[in-house]
């Protein structure tokens, strides 16, 4: 059968490839004499190694038959012959061609053994210390120890990558730890959750002691609802949970919950005479975010008069006329301090923005613009004339080993700006909010702008509801809409919406349009032929560049994955020359649109003579090429140049159609709304507020006029466990 597991016997020859980061290799091995191309994670495998390995055989489109490894068994080099092959290579550093002749010649078959045990007789070799000598051998059991480990955990369906992760986390002791505690690798490890740690502890030959499968479970439930936006969850929710998840009792449960409190892996708080349990690092988040604006509100800068003549120059210099709530934003900005401005579409919250940028700019004073994604930045950019930054960018973010991010920025090191303005605040989740905070200066103006109505972050938290709801922080509301603004029926069908007022749907000359259709399969195809050649024709736009297709779910014939597939085979069909590869049950094509759909701290990525690290949840792209024998894709995520790894395209999606919630903080010239299959509770007001104003220029609703009615007239919302009101009102 083409799909078998073979095994393959061979000496490796050369090691074409190698990602020193996730142990991805392009092997030449010899097989009996023959040369084949194998493909897949080696860590640190040398010429002259003999190996083993399991896997499949597979066509390249370019580099023809490959073999493409699972799995392998390393057997080192044995006869001088081919030690003489695998030390020189460079594998193990400090080890050069001339450094490898001389301990061949002195140590023979012994110098393995030499290099592991008996470092120290390294010295007698020229040129080599016993400093050196000892950084050799850990270097040397470093890379054997990895292979230890990846041997080992193959047994528990552990994959090399995989492995690799467990080792940089644990070290030469993973194997002890896994086989003792698999739980442990929860939380720790990317690709591990409760359910495939029970898999590996069923696996095992002596069963893990029970209560850290009763631990872990209940770290699990609390780690889905920080998936689900909670912050923090009532204990009296967590009871019913757990004990399903985990076939236990409550009272186990309620005992488990008091010794993990105990030993502070949760943060019990009382709140409002209701005891809620928190991750700690998500207990700290809340809790730092509002001791610091509370700090920053009771150290407010220098107050700067905005007086009228100077608002009345910049009216004249911008060729408009300020509303009074416009007018307040600015003198209470002046004033100093936390703002927050708020409001909806057409209600000038750019302009307003404009107005306290250059107030700002005529009182001297170093202004900071920043938003929550590259995309809603670029758009603040663009709006504004002014350079805005992503909130990492500007707190100057880098990644440690665990994917944690480290921003440079923080309360012994401020950000250098008198005053910072902060848009599209309603996507900013609680921990992202916490570093931002400890790098705002005592003195600087902080001006958080945001729509209160949109969704909430795709992070946990509720930053903006919640500070705007505690009273602390002035908040202006902009809330008439501007007579420019009222020619759109999108603005005003917004604004329809958010009062549980039906939209109008009957006008046919304007930038909002609603088309009928009986069935979600009628739907769907209505979908691909707008996007593909109706709108195209029509308005010449680009489908992929002007065209977004938004859903409220992923499921049925109207959700992300059929609509997905459906227009990839219309807009981007295989071609003769054209690279594809497939993963997880999908194709990804040179030409197609995607989108990361979780944060990636270890991508590089290059704009002009601009670098950086890090492609992050939301961020749309278009794959430019695609290279198998290198095991990388190039991406452009809107201009920046990535070489995406082959073992992350589980982190990617295709972006023809995405769901409401991946659309927040980005606008599209065009927006293609079906309306028909999707589950009841993703059918309310705040989703489709949220999708009909993601459209700048034209907005499509295609469906059933009955379920759009119900989502408007539907204000029921998701709810989300939050604190940060709470400390704030403290």
């Amino acid at each position: 059968m083409p799909d078998q597991v073979e095994t393959l016997d061979c000496i490796v020859e050369d090691v074409t490839f190698h990602n020193a980061e996730n142990g991805f290799s392009v092997l030449d091995v010899n097989v009996g004499g023959d040369l084949i191309t194998v493909v897949g994670t080696f860590y640190d495998v040398g010429p002259g190694e003999e190996l083993r390995v399991y896997g499949r055989w597979g066509n390249h489109s370019i580099f023809g038959r490959q073999f493409q490894a699972e799995s392998f068994e390393s057997k080192l080099p044995d006869t001088a012959a081919s030690l003489l092959r695998y030390l020189p290579a460079g594998m193990i550093k400090g080890i050069g061609p001339k450094t490898a002749r001389r301990i061949i010649e002195r140590f023979g078959e012994n110098s393995f053994d030499v290099l592991e045990k008996d470092y120290e007789r390294l010295t007698f070799i020229k040129g080599i210390s016993k400093e050196k000598a000892k950084k050799i051998s850990d270097e040397f059991n470093r890379q054997f120890s990895i292979r230890n480990v990846m041997s080992e955990l193959d047994k528990y369906g552990i994959k090399p990558p995989e492995c690799i992760r467990i080792f940089k986390r644990f070290g030469a002791s993973a194997v002890e730890i896994v086989k003792r505690n698999p739980y442990v690798l929860c939380g720790e490890i990317r690709g591990f959750d409760f359910k495939r740690a029970d898999e590996i502890a069923g696996k095992l030959d002596e069963k893990p002691e029970t209560r850290f499968r009763d631990e872990a479970g209940i770290l699990h439930v609390m780690r889905h609802n920080l998936g689900n936006g909670h912050t923090c969850i009532p204990r009296d929710k967590l009871g019913d949970p757990c004990g399903r998840l985990l076939d236990e009792t409550e009272n186990l449960v309620e005992e488990t919950l008091d010794q993990l409190i105990e030993r502070k892996e949760l943060v019990s708080c009382e709140i409002d005479g209701r005891e809620f349990i928190f991750l700690p690092d998500l207990y700290r988040s809340e809790y730092n975010a509002a001791q610091r604006l509370s700090a920053l509100m009771k150290f407010p800068p220098i107050t700067k008069d905005a007086p009228d003549d100077m608002i009345d120059e910049i009216e004249r210099e911008n060729g408009i006329r300020y509303a009074p709530e416009q007018r307040e934003a600015i003198k209470k900005t002046a004033a100093g301090g936390v703002v927050v401005l708020t409001g909806g579409p057409g209600t000038g919250k750019t302009t307003t923005v404009r107005g306290i940028i250059r107030f700002f700019e005529k009182r001297g004073l170093n202004v900071l613009l920043a938003a929550p994604t590259g995309r809603a930045a670029k758009r603040m950019s663009e709006l504004t004339g002014r350079e805005a930054k992503t909130i990492h960018r500007l707190l100057e973010v880098e990644w440690s080993d665990d994917e944690t991010p480290v921003f440079a920025r923080d309360s012994l090191h401020p950000l250098d700006a008198d005053a910072i303005i902060v848009d599209e605040l309603s996507m900013v989740d609680i921990t992202l909010f916490d570093a931002l905070l400890k790098a705002v200066p005592f003195g600087c103006r902080l001006i958080l702008v945001g729509d209160c109505d949109q969704l909430p972050p795709v992070g946990a938290g509720n930053v903006l509801l919640d500070t705007v709801e505690s009273g602390l922080v002035p908040v202006v509301r902009l809330t008439e809409i501007f007579r420019q603004a009222q020619q759109s029926l999108i603005i005003m069908n917004s604004h329809r919406i958010l009062r549980g007022e039906p939209p109008e749907l009957n006008v046919k000359d304007n930038d909002f349009f609603f088309i009928d259709r009986y069935t979600s399969l009628q739907t769907a195809s209505l979908v691909c032929e707008l996007m593909c050649t109706r709108l195209p024709g029509a308005y010449g736009y680009d489908p992929t560049a002007d065209i977004q297709v938004l859903c409220p779910s992923k499921k049925g014939d109207c959700g992300t994955v059929n609509l997905n597939n459906r227009l990839q085979a219309l807009l981007n069909p295989p071609a003769e020359g054209k690279n594809e590869v497939s993963s997880l049950g999908r194709i990804l094509r040179e030409g197609d649109k995607i989108m990361q759909v979780r944060n990636n701290y270890d991508i590089d990525w290059k704009r002009g003579k601009e670098e950086g690290t890090g492609i992050f949840n939301g961020d749309t792209g278009i794959i430019k090429k695609i290279d198998k024998r290198a095991g990388v894709m190039v991406v452009d995520f809107d201009g920046r140049q990535t070489e995406y790894p082959a073992e992350s395209l589980a982190d990617i999606e295709l972006a023809y159609a995405v769901t409401v919630h991946k659309s927040q903080g980005s606008e599209y010239p065009a927006v293609i709304l079906p309306v028909f299959d999707a589950a009841p509770q993703l059918m309310y007001r705040n989703l489709l507020y949220t999708a009909v104003t993601r459209a700048k220029k034209l907005l499509i609703v295609a469906g059933s006029r009955e379920k759009l009615m119900q989502m408007a007239a539907n204000n029921k919302k998701n709810r989300r466990y939050s604190a940060l009101k709470s400390f704030l009102l403290e």
